[in-house]
């Protein structure tokens, strides 16, 4: 019997608008949020152009380079409700084109006497890298309030834990105790740089482009520098030295602080999904019922969010590596470069959010098991001490001797599988150092973390001191 799987419909019922992971109806959700589908959306990417039309309009006539009532006219008729958008495709078809076919429409609404100063002096990627700016300007607007509950969060978490005792690891495998507040302050301090970049891009990368055909502003006569003075004002941006129509390094910039922020959230992302492995049981994401891990095994609660933010995290590197090969292109324009940016940014920016989104859905709730993090601690404690036992044999026999002394006890322990204790009373030389309630004391996580206390407290204070700067929470 031959099975035939339904074609996908060609007829009207569909128009196939849905083709990028971060627009599926399905999908999109976790790889995309609400606000980066707005900034990004193809439809209103055109109302932006018009706003940018409009104010480079205006921005002549404050000036006197157009009349005021053509101006005014461009402005009132920079609307998309009087956009026909199945002509503008037929135009930028027949033109190959991707501004033109726009202009040819937006100069019949606006009349024949105003749409003739439309687009005046301006080349396209003016226009386009001016409307990048305004999108970039809005997904920082977005970002960085999503931070700084994320900041609040971690901040208010590490001192809360500022004391309790957990098991630091490195290369995956046990080595000292510490506190998880300190290991919670390690992910809020990384994020407090990352809100200092993003306050420095803004200084950098906001800027508008007002420089004509080669960079030259020959188009605006004697006007260009008042002009592009005038133009940005309007739009709230950056008064840029000179064009930088080849010079791709503050989109660049842009696309690189988003591909490292990711990559912060992907690492707090990361350890939360392996301290919350049943062999750890150290932290537990929050549980709602209703949630599904598997379709075939009914138990199973999966760390979805935790992983989709990796998952945000690569997708987004990728995007840093297209970004830096758009920093290369030929003298004073290369469309090869600027193409790539049309798709780099909006991905970057839609995993960013994305991620951001997930990770807030994720810290709210998050339980930490304070008792399974002593626990864990305690069962490594006769190993993890080695440090300290090493420091205080030290301190009566030399440190390097100390060292050889303690590598050769825990290595013949892991060995045997014995205690690293046990093996000390065997070893005539080192347990004849040490009393019995000195090695009560060594062996002793809770008296071992060091400074963590301190260093967690000094984070939280310099998150507090960003919090009480301003931005809103």
């Amino acid at each position: 019997m031959n099975t035939h799987l339904h074609s996908v419909p060609t007829n009207h019922s569909c128009r196939h608008e849905r083709g990028h992971i971060t627009d599926s109806r399905f999908y999109g959700g976790r790889y995309a949020s609400p606000d980066s589908r707005r900034i990004f959306c193809d439809v209103c990417r055109n109302q932006r152009w018009l706003d940018i039309e409009a104010a480079l309009a205006l921005a002549q006539a404050d000036i006197g380079m157009i009349p005021q009532d053509v101006a005014d006219r461009i402005a009132a008729s920079a609307r998309l409700d009087l956009i026909d958008l199945d002509a503008v495709q037929h135009e930028i078809e027949a033109s190959g084109h991707s501004l033109v076919g726009l202009l040819r429409v937006f100069e019949k609404a606006c009349g024949p006497d105003a749409g003739q100063f439309i687009h005046y002096g301006a080349t396209t990627q003016d226009i386009q890298d001016t409307g990048q700016s305004l999108e970039i300007r809005d997904v920082l607007d977005v970002l960085q309030p999503r931070l700084t509950v994320i900041t609040k969060l971690l901040a208010e978490l590490a001192e809360q834990h500022a004391e309790t005792v957990a098991l630091g690891r490195t290369h995956a495998q046990p080595a000292l105790p510490m506190s998880f507040g300190l290991k919670v302050a390690s992910w809020t301090d990384e994020l407090l740089r990352h809100h200092g970049r993003l306050g420095q891009a803004r200084e950098r990368v906001l800027m508008a482009q007002l420089f004509g055909g080669a960079g030259t502003m020959a188009s605006f006569g004697d006007q260009g520098v008042a002009l592009l003075e005038r133009f940005a004002q309007r739009l709230e941006l950056g008064v840029p030295a000179t064009g930088w129509h080849a010079a791709r390094d503050r989109p660049t910039e842009f696309v690189v602080t988003l591909g490292m922020i990711t990559g912060t959230l992907a690492r707090i992302a990361d350890e939360l999904r392996t301290l919350s492995r049943p062999e750890f049981g150290e932290v537990t994401e929050a549980w709602r019922p209703g949630k599904v891990g598997s379709s075939t095994m009914p138990h199973k609660r999966n760390p979805e969010r935790l992983e989709q933010v990796v998952v945000m995290a690569r997708l987004a590197h990728a995007q840093v590596g297209a970004s830096l090969a758009a920093m290369i292109g030929d003298h004073e324009r290369d469309a090869r470069a600027l193409r790539i940016e049309w798709a780099c940014i909006p991905d970057i920016s839609h995993y960013c959010l994305a991620a951001c989104e997930m990770m807030l859905e994720s810290l709210t709730g998050l339980l930490v098991h304070s008792d399974r993090l002593r626990r864990n601690t305690d069962a490594t404690a006769d190993m993890v001490m080695s440090e300290r036992l090493m420091l205080s044999l030290g301190e009566r026999i030399g440190k390097q001797r100390a060292h050889e002394l303690v590598y050769e006890i825990t290595q013949r322990a892991q060995q045997e599988g014995r205690l690293v204790r046990d093996v000390l009373d065997e070893h005539g030389e080192a347990f004849e150092q040490l009393t019995t309630q000195e090695l009560d004391e060594i062996f002793d996580p809770v008296s071992y973390l060091g400074a963590s206390s301190i260093l967690t407290t000094r984070v939280v204070a310099e998150a507090r001191k960003m919090l009480a700067a301003g931005e809103p929470v």
